[in-house]
């Protein structure tokens, strides 16, 4: 009996003890030192890999599976195991109050006694309505609910990045036409200074330069800060440690030169290969299956309940120690059935069943919602890719025209005033041609994550 309890607690308890002691995994961020040129499809990898949010929603698809695991274990018999031993002293007055037993009490008897027990019961069910079932199937479309959750997080999770990189990109752009009106405008203070020097220019221009010059180095500066603050944001949802870049990383140059489609897409088509792919319609279809399975679950009361209980039983006085004489054992079988129980069994299955219409509800409305939301972006692409075609036309006139004002100004025939304007016009029209490009980008990006294409080159990277 011994070696059986020692066995039993090998079995069963040290494995608990292993797994309770199991280490957290927690994603390590990555090193970015060595790293000089960030673009987006890397920024986006690593934040798949390494963002908290996406280690915590693969931890609740295994906790999902450990359900699966408990569910199928209840189509096993259950093996029980009791051992009590017990000590009784009885009072020595015991046998004189009794009269029956009051020639004892003259007898030198022995007044403690010891007794042990030990159990062994299998239960096995043999039927439940089916609650089995229903509950593994359940389970199932739980885990496959919570990996199409965690892969709609993934997608989301992209999009946001490339929100966030279009962002600093644009801050970074910024920068760079910050820091070309600066140069020019160094350029033509040396040049004002000469003038002024000779005689053939005067101070006035010198000071009005220097205005401008001054005007350039403040939007250089508030560029900095601009995408220094958007860097943060990257970086967090990159998983990156206290969410800061490397000083030396740059990103990517924004694409100016991207090739703009000829024809638009057609919105039908776009919107059935949503529906397909979409995690989050996967997800709420999972829902609906869970729905239906508790539905079967509710009505399993409806139906008896039948097991199988086998007990080996052992009882043995003042010896801990058990012999083959000291054990019987029974078998029998169980039929329970639950005839009333004031409606409880049948309103929760009318719970159930409203929650199935419930899920049917929502789905319906997400799978509008995404209608909407693929015909919503494509408008917003169409305009985006229009904007970006004006802003480049408008780029290649207000460059000429500042190098014809410029020229104009060096052989004296027109104003430094015609001159600062010209520059300025360049200047807003290289920010706003870069702020064109960055909204289509964003634009393309979310007609992507609308449709559920956004993670398609990342499918090793996001399992």
């Amino acid at each position: 009996m011994k070696r059986f309890a020692l066995l039993f607690f090998i079995l069963f308890y040290l494995p608990a003890v292993n797994a309770g002691a199991e280490e957290k995994k927690v994603p390590v961020p990555p090193d970015l030192s060595a790293m000089k040129i960030l673009d987006l499809e890397t920024a986006q990898k690593i934040a798949l890999a390494g963002n908290p949010d996406m280690a915590a929603a693969m931890s609740r698809v295994e906790q999902a599976r450990e359900r699966i695991k408990q569910a199928v274990a209840a189509w096993w018999p259950s093996l029980d195991a009791n051992l009590s031993g017990t000590k009784t002293r009885l009072a020595k007055n015991f046998f004189g109050n009794s009269q029956s037993l009051s020639f004892l009490a003259e007898r030198d008897i022995n007044l403690n006694s010891d007794d042990f027990k030990a159990g062994l019961q299998a239960t096995w069910v043999l039927f439940d309505g089916f609650f089995r079932s229903y509950k593994q199937q359940q389970a199932e479309f739980n885990e496959k609910e919570f990996t199409a959750a965690r892969r709609d997080s993934q997608r989301l999770l992209a999009f946001s990045v490339a929100e966030a990189f279009f962002n600093a990109q644009l801050s970074q752009t910024k920068v760079d036409i910050a820091a070309a009106d600066e140069k020019f405008y160094l350029s033509q203070l040396r040049d004002a200074n000469n003038r002024y020097e000779v005689g053939t220019g005067g101070w006035g221009d010198v000071l009005n330069i220097k205005v401008q010059l001054n005007s350039a180095k403040t939007s250089l500066m508030l560029g900095r800060r601009q995408f220094e603050a958007a860097g943060y944001g990257l970086a967090a949802l990159m998983g990156i440690s206290d969410a800061a870049f490397p000083e030396a990383l740059r990103l990517a140059e924004l694409d100016r030169d991207v090739k703009l489609p000829s024809s638009q897409d057609n919105p039908e088509t776009l919107i059935k290969e949503a529906l397909a792919i979409r995690p989050d319609i996967h997800r709420l279809e999972m829902l609906a299956h869970e729905a239906e399975a508790g539905s079967g679950q509710a009505q399993a009361p409806f139906y008896p309940k039948v097991q199988v209980v086998g007990t080996v039983n052992g009882d043995s006085r003042d010896d801990i120690s058990f012999s083959a004489d000291d054990f019987g054992n029974t078998i029998g079988v169980n039929i329970a059935w639950n005839l009333f129980s004031g409606g409880a069994d049948r309103a929760r299955f009318f719970e159930a069943r409203h929650k199935e219409r419930e899920v049917a509800y929502n789905l319906a409305s997400l799978r509008n919602k995404v209608a909407a939301e693929v015909r919503q972006d494509l408008a917003l692409l169409a305009a985006a890719e229009e904007q970006v075609r004006l802003q480049r036309e408008s780029v290649v006139l207000v460059k000429e025209n500042r190098e014809l004002a410029k020229n104009e100004y060096e052989a004296g025939e027109a104003s430094l005033v015609r001159l600062n304007e010209a520059q300025r016009d360049l200047t807003t029209t290289y920010s706003r041609l870069a702020q064109a490009l960055v909204e289509y980008h964003q634009a393309r990006h979310r007609l992507l994550a609308a449709t559920g294409k956004n993670l398609q080159p990342f499918m090793n990277t996001s399992k």
